[in-house]
């Protein structure tokens, strides 16, 4: 049990750091299986086979965004937060450290 969380743990961070990436993976290969299903149905136009790809995949991407901000939300209420506080925190005390200088 402790492989699993490590597993699930590591896939999460994979995709704290990666959000941009995981969100276009999962829109790509919305479209890819949405198309390949669409053409197994032989009653419909082509055109309407690829906008019915485009609707699935773009509910997707939408679902896809709303989990990267809910891992996000979760980051900052947990006190890790997000990569934009820590560089902002960075460049805070260099500043301050090179002005008492």
């Amino acid at each position: 049990m402790a492989e699993e969380k490590s597993a699930l743990q590591s896939a999460r961070e994979w995709v704290v750091d990666h959000k941009l990436r995981a969100v276009g993976t999962l829109w790509l290969s919305g479209i890819v299986g949405s198309i390949a299903y669409n053409w197994s149905r032989p009653g419909m136009k082509t055109s309407v086979k690829i906008i019915h790809a485009r609707l699935h995949a773009q509910a997707l991407t939408l679902a896809a965004l709303a989990g990267s901000a809910l891992v996000e939300y979760y980051d900052h209420q947990q006190g890790s937060g997000s990569k934009v506080h820590q560089y902002a925190k960075q460049f805070i005390s260099s500043d301050g450290s090179s002005q008492k200088e």
